[in-house]
């Protein structure tokens, strides 16, 4: 008791912030008034009006400061108030920096009256040469600003093409609303009450301390299972092996007595011994009259168990788990997405891979060949967001298997319920990560890759590239190899014409982006579609060739052979046939002849089980163990491939995956 009082004032004080901050009026005057009745003191933390009253002070400061172009006042409140942390450390607020340089450089130049001040002119242009030598330098690789560093050069900046946009009426208004913004944010954030930070750091604490003990869990339960199963294999060969050693033994003791071991005695000791290693058959075809025939088989069964063969995985009952996956509750059918995408991840590359897989497509796991109401395929749409994720999961899965593709691609259905679900998810979201990963690898097969270009695709993902940084390293990487591999096609070079200026502008901004995995995408892109003479005309126009020198300087030396063969086609005059190119023969097959699984696949998982609860494996063996079905694969054989050299554009298409290892394309 005698703490409480001790902090009571502190602790009444944190919870009338709190109602102050959250505009709880009538409650803060009942509490306020309650306390003073009660004799209860409250402590002298700053007021929510007086909080709000500064706070609107300095953005009211700022944005005089804007109108007014004073330079000096606008920064040194700038560098006051907003942090550090924010300036340097997001990238938002670097590019707003970087715009409103350039807004009090050119600030005299935009006044409709008379002439600028030469002196004033001068020194807000070398102010800006100044941030853009220091601070501002680290935006030089990003194309949206390589041509604001010419920018303290240019003697009459009003009548040069490439700062055209500077000097329109909107873009000062523009600029101001967007700092408007930022600072309404800035401002809010910082007068977060003390009550909501205390909640939020200790809640975040324990919630990340408890689902990394879940996760933990879950792992020595899947490693307890193999374990498990080691362990009565073991013991089961342990109890044989004891069986045999006790027999043998009775049998030297008889020798020793002058009885004599038949051939076939010997012959059923070594069945019992060999049965796992050997066929029974084999075992009784061998001659055990000749001297040394059992130690030779020993050591011959003992060799192969060094490198033995993964087992296969139990058989499933895949009709009642369909079943459960359309009519079970979402908390069940997500259990369930999850165990069947990690039976597929977590199998041995090979034989049991390729078992799993071929139970789920003889089994039609995904209904793709269904035509009933309600099918497995429907969970895309599912209201539950954790059901959607995580059968776009899934479906990635099958996608990065080569028979799994095959499977996929033999349903048109499959095809629009993931565009759909692509054009639906209105944020970056792992759904629409995983749904976008799966339809860059079926973009291998040729069939596919037509009928994404029809339904839209192309002109969608430059759209969604348009502003990179908003995107994750995956939805970013996968949506530019996905580009790429359609642009590869005529009728995808002929979309890109319908827009050649919004492509090129895109393509050329990610050129210069931080995220080195895109560049062999964006330059298979470029060079693919500047093949059209329209898109030529229009890359010329824009300067393309001097923005593409730019990057020839700065590059990797591969990269920069690629560009040097991207400039190359940019000067090229050749002109199409009238006739549909050879690319775009429906027989030729792109298909990689590869598997590449993700370790993205199973990152971040939405459920863990609660005590008791089933799952993984576990679940599915227990509840859905079917009639032992499974027989070896054989792995088929593709086509044969060309390997990429690295000095030359991308010209096949290709995944993320199989191009980061290395695989033929």
């Amino acid at each position: 008791m005698g703490d409480i009082l001790a902090h009571e004032s502190e602790l009444l004080g944190l919870v009338k912030e709190y109602l102050d901050f959250a505009e709880f009026e009538d409650t803060l005057k009942t509490f306020s008034k309650e306390c003073k009745i009660k004799g209860k003191p409250l402590s002298k933390t700053a007021g929510g009006s007086l909080r709000d009253s500064k706070s609107l002070t300095i953005q009211r400061d700022l944005i005089a400061a804007f109108d007014s172009g004073d330079q000096k006042a606008f920064f040194a409140s700038w560098e006051e108030h907003v942090p550090s942390s924010l300036r340097d450390g997001d990238a938002l607020a670097r590019k707003l920096e970087f715009y409103l340089h350039i807004h009090f450089a050119i600030y005299l130049l935009k006044q409709p009256v008379g002439r600028p001040d030469k002196e004033d002119l001068d020194e807000r242009v070398s102010y800006f040469k100044t941030y853009l030598e220091t601070k501002g330098a680290a935006l030089s690789q990003t194309t949206e600003f390589l041509p604001f560093y010419a920018l303290p050069f240019v003697p009459n900046p009003r009548a040069h093409p490439s700062f055209k946009e500077l000097f329109q009426d909107s873009w000062t208004p523009d600029l101001k609303s967007k700092l408007e913004k930022f600072l309404a944010l800035v401002f809010k954030a910082g007068d977060t009450p003390k009550l909501f930070t205390l909640y939020k750091e200790n809640g975040q604490s324990h919630k990340e301390m408890l689902q990394q003990l879940h996760q933990q869990l879950i792992e020595a339960e899947r490693r307890s299972m193999t374990y498990l199963k080691r362990y009565n294999k073991i013991q089961a060969d342990y109890h044989n092996l004891i069986g045999v050693t006790a027999e043998l033994v009775d049998s030297l003791e008889a020798t020793v007595s002058g009885k004599m071991i038949t051939p076939e005695y010997l012959q059923s000791v070594c069945a019992r011994l060999f049965s796992n290693q050997v066929r029974q058959s084999l075992v009784h075809s061998v001659d055990f009259t000749r001297p040394g025939t059992a130690s030779t088989m020993l050591r011959a069964s003992l060799a192969p168990m060094k490198s033995k063969d993964v087992p296969l995985l139990p058989s499933l009952d895949y009709e009642k788990l369909k079943k459960d996956l359309i009519w079970g509750s979402d908390r069940l059918k997500a259990f369930l997405l999850q165990a069947l995408r990690w039976r597929l991840t977590t199998s041995h590359p090979g034989e049991q891979r390729e078992t799993v897989l071929q139970a789920y497509v003889s089994n039609d796991l995904l209904d793709c060949h269904s035509h009933s109401q309600r099918s497995v395929l429907q969970l895309l749409h599912s209201r539950s967001e954790v059901v959607r994720q995580y059968m776009a999961r899934l479906v990635n899965a099958f996608a990065s298997l080569a028979g799994g593709r095959l499977y996929v691609a033999q349903s048109t259905k499959m095809l629009r319920m993931l565009e759909e679900r692509l054009r639906e998810e209105d944020r970056d979201t792992a759904t629409r990560e995983n749904v976008l990963g799966a339809l860059q690898k079926l973009s291998l097969r040729r069939p596919l890759q037509t009928a994404m270009i029809r339904d839209g695709l192309v002109l969608w993902l430059v759209d969604t590239l348009k502003d990179p940084d908003c995107l994750s390293d995956y939805t970013l990487e996968y949506s530019a190899a996905l580009l790429m591999n359609l642009c590869l096609r005529s009728a995808g070079k002929n979309m890109c014409a319908k827009a050649a200026g919004l492509v090129l502008k895109v393509l050329s901004d990610l050129l210069g982006h931080e995220n080195h995995e895109i560049q062999p995408y964006v330059n298979g892109a470029l060079y693919s579609i500047l093949s059209i003479p329209a898109i030529r005309e229009e890359a010329r126009a824009m300067g393309m060739e001097d923005i593409l020198r730019c990057f020839l300087r700065e590059g990797s030396a591969e990269t920069a052979r690629q560009i040097e063969f991207i400039i190359k086609q940019l000067n090229s005059e050749e002109l199409l046939d009238a006739v549909l190119e050879s690319d775009d023969d429906e027989d030729e097959d792109d298909e990689e002849d590869h598997d590449s699984m993700e370790a993205d696949l199973d990152k971040d998982e939405l459920i863990q089980p609660q005590l008791g609860e089933l799952s993984g494996e576990k679940l599915l063996t227990t509840e859905y163990l079917g009639i032992m079905t499974n027989t070896g694969k054989t792995r088929r054989k593709g086509p044969a491939s060309v390997q990429w050299s690295g000095a030359e554009p991308l010209r096949r298409p290709v995944t993320p995956g199989g191009h980061r290892n290395g695989y033929p394309v």
